[in-house]
């Protein structure tokens, strides 16, 4: 996890959190009319305009959490963390990585999606910086090393779209990350959504091995 995926991790728990206590008659009132624990987390979501896994942290609150010490000490952990993160959710609403979901890279499907990147990077999709070949070609070698279990190449997509593509190599004993999201998605927070969402695809390929992110950049 990057200093950025974790600290806007943390930002969101504890603003849900400070939040949930705010409305807390509110909150109870969903939690009792929930069927379960998913739907209550969606509904605490939805109530008040966070993240899920700020509404899995309601749900995990202690009664100790209802103090008046607790809630100071949340308050100005938000305020650090507010000095530490310059974006706020309403500007980035997609990092919380609700919005989107990761499918396998399609060699037929997003062959238009890698071109798209390809065209601006200039540079070849196995993360080694050299110029970029011939688009089919490049493809089929990054399927190749998908099927050898070298590579895992995944598309980030909200509401069907296609947003941008996580590419992860297995080098030298560790997962290289890249993210590329679409120039006209960027600043949304599509990056560090898709960062949050790689992580388990990526433990899952590739289990016990280290992940090293080299994106997203400040523009995603």
């Amino acid at each position: 996890m990057t200093d950025l995926d974790q600290t806007t991790t943390r930002r969101d728990i504890t603003e849900a959190l400070l939040t949930a206590l705010e409305r807390r008659h509110e909150v109870l009132d969903t939690i009792v009319e929930a069927d379960d624990r998913d739907s209550a987390a969606t509904a605490i979501a939805d109530l008040l305009g966070k993240s899920k896994v700020g509404a899995e942290a309601v749900l995990n609150m202690s009664f100790h959490q209802l103090t008046k010490a607790a809630r100071r000490k949340n308050q100005s952990e938000l305020d650090d963390l507010n000095h530490a993160i310059t974006f706020t959710s309403a500007e980035r609403p997609a990092s919380s990585g609700d919005t989107i979901d990761l499918r396998p890279f399609s060699a037929n499907d997003d062959a238009d999606l890698f071109a798209e990147r390809t065209a601006e990077q200039g540079v070849a999709g196995d993360g080694s910086g050299a110029p970029a070949g011939e688009i089919g070609e490049e493809i089929a070698s990054g399927v190749g090393r998908v099927d050898n279990e070298d590579a895992v190449w995944l598309v980030a997509v909200e509401d069907q779209e296609k947003v941008g593509i996580v590419f992860g190599e297995l080098s030298d004993g560790e997962v290289d990350v890249r993210i590329w999201i679409r120039p006209e998605r960027r600043k949304q927070g599509y990056g560090v959504a898709a960062l949050r969402r790689s992580r388990a695809e990526m433990a899952a390929y590739f289990p016990g091995v280290p992940m090293v992110v080299r994106a997203p950049g400040r523009s995603a």
